[in-house]
């Protein structure tokens, strides 16, 4: 896969198109029984129809899972290791959020697919069986990532706190039974990684771990490559790990998301990248709230070979 510079939509125009004033706090309106933030719910027919291309490369995450650190992974290696070509513009217009929509004059997710040159870098959060199925007809590859539970809970509960477009987290208390529940934005994270799981042998999936990416990233950045069809040298795997390490990505802006404005997403509440560790939930589940979280965790992924690792 190769990027090319021809036809490039005008960043700069686009990030202009974000106004200022106040962003409400959407409410959440199911779609097939998942439920999605109002404006989601809105465009929902255009994002159903939305037209794939073959040589789309689909980044799927349930929220806070690793997106962001996989779209700058991604875009290195189709760069071939190139990163000042990574600095061309933020994340979110190099690799547009599909079905995300927001009120004019911002653009939706389609409307920059619809003028991103090929081949496109795409992020959804939708679950596998709300995926438009142009993706299957045209057999694009996917990268799945999953992060485990109890750590992607106290990821999503701090950035639903920073950002303005989702529903109010209220309490964390409350919050681990909305997320125990599936009663968030993107649904259940059981349904989510379950769905994802079950289909890798249906389409051309490569289903990652943030725990392994944590654990050894030069070993995943080559499996990215290996399925993406990169032989890059070791000195490329190299510069491509130490540019998409949490320290470089927490001070690039053009991965920290600080070019979003405040009334979206308030860093003051909590920062974009505000720990990338496994074991945090160490520090914010109760023993209560621990046990209540994993008997419910038994009950929903009963039978299933899908496993996660909670420390490394």
């Amino acid at each position: 896969m190769e990027t090319s510079g021809a036809g490039s939509p005008d960043y700069s125009e686009i990030l202009q198109q974000v106004p200022e004033g106040t962003f409400y706090r959407f409410q959440l309106f199911p779609v097939h029984g998942v439920p999605l933030m109002k404006p989601i719910v809105n465009c929902w027919e255009r994002i159903e129809k939305f037209q794939a291309q073959s040589d789309d490369l689909l980044i799927a995450t349930y929220p806070k899972a690793g997106t962001t650190w996989m779209q700058e992974i991604v875009d290195c290696i189709m760069n071939e290791g190139d990163v000042e070509k990574t600095g061309r513009a933020p994340t979110h217009v190099r690799s547009p959020f599909m079905e995300i929509c927001s009120p004019p004059p911002v653009p939706s997710g389609i409307d920059l697919l619809e003028i991103t040159p090929s081949p496109r870098l795409v992020k959804t959060h939708l679950p596998y069986e709300l995926v438009p199925e142009s993706f299957w007809r045209q057999k694009c590859k996917v990268i799945y990532v999953a992060r485990n539970a109890k750590d992607n809970a106290v990821s999503y509960y701090h950035f639903d706190r920073m950002n303005k477009t989702q529903p109010d987290p209220g309490t964390w208390d409350e919050y681990v039974l909305k997320f125990l529940k599936g009663k968030l934005a993107w649904g259940s994270w059981f349904s989510h990684v379950l769905g994802w799981w079950n289909a890798r042998d249906k389409h051309d999936i490569l289903y990652l771990f943030y725990e392994d990416m944590k654990e050894d990233p030069k070993r995943e950045i080559r499996k990215v490559m290996t399925f993406l069809g990169k032989d890059l040298s070791e000195d490329v795997v190299e510069k491509i790990h130490q540019h998409t390490s949490f320290t470089s990505m927490k001070e690039n802006p053009m991965a920290n998301y600080s070019t979003i404005p405040s009334n979206v997403i308030d860093q003051s509440l909590s920062p974009f990248m505000r720990k990338g560790e496994v074991g945090d939930w160490m520090n914010h589940f109760t023993e209560s709230q621990n046990k209540i979280f994993d008997e419910e965790y038994r009950k929903k992924m009963e039978g299933s070979t899908l496993t996660f690792r909670y420390k490394i």
